[in-house]
Protein backbone atom coordinates (compact mmCIF):
# COMPACT_ATOMS: atom_id res chain seq x y z
CA UNK A 1 0.00 0.00 0.00
CA UNK A 2 0.84 3.15 -0.99
CA UNK A 3 0.69 6.19 1.03
CA UNK A 4 0.39 9.19 -0.71
CA UNK A 5 0.41 12.96 -0.25
CA UNK A 6 -0.95 14.46 -2.92
CA UNK A 7 0.54 17.99 -4.55
CA UNK A 8 -2.67 20.58 -4.18
CA UNK A 9 -2.85 23.67 -6.34
CA UNK A 10 -6.27 24.22 -5.94
CA UNK A 11 -7.26 23.37 -9.83
CA UNK A 12 -9.18 20.75 -11.52
CA UNK A 13 -5.66 19.03 -12.39
CA UNK A 14 -5.15 18.54 -8.66
CA UNK A 15 -9.25 17.30 -8.46
CA UNK A 16 -9.03 14.98 -10.77
CA UNK A 17 -5.73 13.70 -9.98
CA UNK A 18 -7.36 13.46 -6.16
CA UNK A 19 -10.29 11.46 -7.80
CA UNK A 20 -8.16 9.10 -9.64
CA UNK A 21 -5.95 8.40 -6.96
CA UNK A 22 -9.13 7.32 -4.57
CA UNK A 23 -10.43 4.96 -7.02
CA UNK A 24 -7.00 3.29 -6.38
CA UNK A 25 -6.73 0.19 -4.32
CA UNK A 26 -3.13 0.87 -4.00
CA UNK A 27 -2.89 3.45 -2.89
CA UNK A 28 -3.55 5.19 0.95
CA UNK A 29 -4.43 9.16 0.47
CA UNK A 30 -2.63 10.92 3.38
CA UNK A 31 -2.79 14.63 3.14
CA UNK A 32 -2.59 17.25 0.65
CA UNK A 33 0.26 20.01 0.08
CA UNK A 34 0.40 23.09 -0.99
CA UNK A 35 2.33 26.04 -1.62
CA UNK A 36 1.58 29.75 -0.56
CA UNK A 37 2.92 33.08 -0.69
CA UNK A 38 3.61 33.88 3.36
CA UNK A 39 2.90 37.60 2.04
CA UNK A 40 -0.70 37.40 0.79
CA UNK A 41 -1.45 34.25 2.02
CA UNK A 42 -2.51 32.98 -1.36
CA UNK A 43 -1.54 30.12 -3.98
CA UNK A 44 0.85 30.80 -5.93
CA UNK A 45 -0.07 31.47 -9.52
CA UNK A 46 -3.49 30.58 -8.67
CA UNK A 47 -3.92 33.25 -6.34
CA UNK A 48 -6.41 31.51 -4.59
CA UNK A 49 -6.92 32.28 -1.03
CA UNK A 50 -5.94 30.30 1.59
CA UNK A 51 -9.41 29.57 3.37
CA UNK A 52 -10.51 28.64 0.19
CA UNK A 53 -8.05 25.95 -0.48
CA UNK A 54 -8.93 25.09 3.53
CA UNK A 55 -12.52 24.51 2.27
CA UNK A 56 -11.53 22.06 0.08
CA UNK A 57 -8.92 20.07 2.34
CA UNK A 58 -12.32 19.69 4.38
CA UNK A 59 -14.37 18.76 1.83
CA UNK A 60 -12.02 15.98 0.74
CA UNK A 61 -11.42 14.81 4.15
CA UNK A 62 -7.64 15.05 4.17
CA UNK A 63 -5.41 17.46 6.49
CA UNK A 64 -3.43 20.48 4.57
CA UNK A 65 0.22 20.55 4.34
CA UNK A 66 1.36 24.28 3.89
CA UNK A 67 4.50 25.22 3.00
CA UNK A 68 5.31 29.19 3.09
CA UNK A 69 7.24 30.82 0.48
CA UNK A 70 9.05 33.69 0.52
CA UNK A 71 7.95 37.03 -2.14
CA UNK A 72 9.66 36.75 -3.81
CA UNK A 73 10.59 33.73 -3.68
CA UNK A 74 14.07 32.11 -5.55
CA UNK A 75 14.01 28.37 -7.21
CA UNK A 76 17.02 27.46 -3.90
CA UNK A 77 14.41 29.15 -1.29
CA UNK A 78 11.13 26.84 -3.15
CA UNK A 79 13.76 23.68 -3.04
CA UNK A 80 14.54 24.19 0.57
CA UNK A 81 11.43 24.39 2.30
CA UNK A 82 9.91 21.93 -0.57
CA UNK A 83 12.10 19.52 0.81
CA UNK A 84 11.67 20.58 4.04
CA UNK A 85 7.82 19.19 3.68
CA UNK A 86 8.91 16.26 2.13
CA UNK A 87 11.22 15.32 4.56
CA UNK A 88 8.59 15.77 7.71
CA UNK A 89 6.06 13.59 5.82
CA UNK A 90 8.51 10.80 5.14
CA UNK A 91 9.19 11.10 8.78
CA UNK A 92 5.42 10.52 8.76
CA UNK A 93 5.04 7.39 6.45
CA UNK A 94 4.58 8.81 3.42
CA UNK A 95 6.13 6.56 0.74
CA UNK A 96 4.49 8.80 -2.70
CA UNK A 97 3.76 12.37 -3.83
CA UNK A 98 1.49 12.44 -6.38
CA UNK A 99 1.46 15.27 -9.24
CA UNK A 100 -1.31 15.99 -11.38
CA UNK A 101 1.16 16.82 -14.22
CA UNK A 102 -0.39 15.92 -18.16
CA UNK A 103 2.34 15.74 -20.27
CA UNK A 104 5.30 18.19 -19.86
CA UNK A 105 8.33 16.20 -19.08
CA UNK A 106 10.37 19.38 -18.39
CA UNK A 107 8.25 19.63 -15.37
CA UNK A 108 7.93 15.42 -14.68
CA UNK A 109 11.75 15.54 -14.75
CA UNK A 110 11.64 18.61 -12.23
CA UNK A 111 9.32 16.44 -9.75
CA UNK A 112 11.98 13.71 -9.90
CA UNK A 113 14.44 15.56 -9.27
CA UNK A 114 13.64 17.21 -5.94
CA UNK A 115 12.15 13.90 -4.48
CA UNK A 116 15.23 11.91 -5.99
CA UNK A 117 17.22 10.93 -2.37
CA UNK A 118 14.43 11.63 -0.39
CA UNK A 119 12.96 8.07 0.19
CA UNK A 120 9.88 9.25 -0.80
CA UNK A 121 8.47 8.56 -5.22
CA UNK A 122 6.71 10.27 -7.17
CA UNK A 123 3.06 9.50 -8.95
CA UNK A 124 1.59 11.14 -11.77
CA UNK A 125 -1.58 9.22 -11.71
CA UNK A 126 -3.23 11.41 -14.66
CA UNK A 127 -0.22 11.72 -17.15
CA UNK A 128 -1.22 11.57 -20.20
CA UNK A 129 -0.35 13.07 -24.15
CA UNK A 130 -1.11 16.51 -25.11
CA UNK A 131 -3.12 15.05 -27.84
CA UNK A 132 -5.71 13.63 -25.23
CA UNK A 133 -6.17 16.65 -23.42
CA UNK A 134 -9.49 17.61 -25.29
CA UNK A 135 -10.86 14.20 -24.46
CA UNK A 136 -9.52 14.66 -20.68
CA UNK A 137 -11.36 17.72 -20.24
CA UNK A 138 -14.63 16.51 -21.26
CA UNK A 139 -13.82 13.51 -19.18
CA UNK A 140 -13.29 15.69 -16.13
CA UNK A 141 -16.73 17.32 -17.29
CA UNK A 142 -18.73 14.69 -17.47
CA UNK A 143 -17.46 13.17 -14.29
CA UNK A 144 -18.58 16.25 -12.34
CA UNK A 145 -15.61 18.43 -11.90
CA UNK A 146 -16.57 22.43 -11.99
CA UNK A 147 -14.06 25.30 -11.96
CA UNK A 148 -12.92 28.09 -12.44
CA UNK A 149 -10.59 30.03 -14.05
CA UNK A 150 -8.53 31.92 -11.35
CA UNK A 151 -5.50 33.29 -13.84
CA UNK A 152 -5.29 33.90 -17.58
CA UNK A 153 -1.86 34.46 -19.10
CA UNK A 154 -2.45 37.33 -21.55
CA UNK A 155 0.43 36.86 -23.92
CA UNK A 156 -1.46 33.04 -24.75
CA UNK A 157 -5.41 33.29 -23.82
CA UNK A 158 -7.64 36.82 -23.78
CA UNK A 159 -7.70 38.07 -20.59
CA UNK A 160 -11.71 38.14 -20.65
CA UNK A 161 -11.53 34.32 -19.91
CA UNK A 162 -10.64 35.27 -16.55
CA UNK A 163 -13.44 34.56 -13.94
CA UNK A 164 -15.44 32.16 -16.68
CA UNK A 165 -16.54 28.74 -15.41
CA UNK A 166 -14.21 25.47 -17.01
CA UNK A 167 -17.53 24.07 -18.98
CA UNK A 168 -18.18 22.95 -22.48
CA UNK A 169 -19.30 26.66 -23.89
CA UNK A 170 -15.51 27.97 -22.59
CA UNK A 171 -13.62 24.32 -24.16
CA UNK A 172 -15.80 25.30 -27.63
CA UNK A 173 -14.59 29.56 -27.19
CA UNK A 174 -10.69 28.38 -26.45
CA UNK A 175 -8.59 29.45 -29.77
CA UNK A 176 -6.60 26.81 -31.61
CA UNK A 177 -3.56 26.16 -30.02
CA UNK A 178 -4.37 26.52 -26.74
CA UNK A 179 -4.25 23.66 -24.34
CA UNK A 180 -8.21 22.92 -23.36
CA UNK A 181 -6.47 21.86 -19.92
CA UNK A 182 -4.03 25.10 -19.55
CA UNK A 183 -1.51 22.97 -19.22
CA UNK A 184 1.33 25.34 -20.98
CA UNK A 185 0.35 28.12 -18.33
CA UNK A 186 -2.75 29.40 -20.56
CA UNK A 187 -4.83 29.66 -17.67
CA UNK A 188 -5.43 28.42 -14.43
CA UNK A 189 -8.38 27.21 -12.31
CA UNK A 190 -10.00 26.76 -8.44
CA UNK A 191 -11.78 23.29 -8.57
CA UNK A 192 -15.12 24.28 -6.67
CA UNK A 193 -16.91 21.13 -7.45
CA UNK A 194 -15.36 16.99 -7.51
CA UNK A 195 -16.08 13.81 -7.19
CA UNK A 196 -14.10 13.27 -4.11
CA UNK A 197 -15.67 16.38 -2.07
CA UNK A 198 -18.66 15.73 0.11
CA UNK A 199 -19.59 19.55 -0.49
CA UNK A 200 -19.45 21.97 -3.06
CA UNK A 201 -16.81 24.93 -2.45
CA UNK A 202 -19.33 28.02 -3.37
CA UNK A 203 -17.45 31.29 -5.02
CA UNK A 204 -17.70 34.16 -7.02
CA UNK A 205 -15.48 35.81 -9.25
CA UNK A 206 -14.93 39.45 -7.67
CA UNK A 207 -12.03 42.21 -8.65
CA UNK A 208 -9.54 41.22 -11.70
CA UNK A 209 -5.78 42.15 -10.77
CA UNK A 210 -2.93 42.26 -13.42
CA UNK A 211 0.37 41.60 -12.69
CA UNK A 212 2.88 41.13 -15.15
CA UNK A 213 0.49 39.76 -18.24
CA UNK A 214 -1.66 37.68 -15.81
CA UNK A 215 -5.15 38.28 -15.20
CA UNK A 216 -6.18 37.19 -11.63
CA UNK A 217 -10.12 36.95 -10.83
CA UNK A 218 -10.27 37.41 -7.21
CA UNK A 219 -12.55 34.16 -5.94
CA UNK A 220 -14.83 34.98 -2.72
CA UNK A 221 -16.61 32.45 -0.44
CA UNK A 222 -20.14 32.62 -1.91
Amino acid sequence: MKRVLLSWSSGKDSAWALHALRRRPDVELVGLLTTFNEAAGRVAMHAVRRALVEAQAEAAGLPLTAVMLPQPCTNEAYERRMKDAIAAARSEGVTHMAFGDLFLEDIRAYRVRLLDGSGVGPLFPIWTSREETPALAAAMLAAGIEAVLTCVDSRQLDPGFVGRPFDAALLADLPEGVDPCGERGEFHTFCRRCPAFSTEIAVTPGEVVVRDGFHFADLVPA
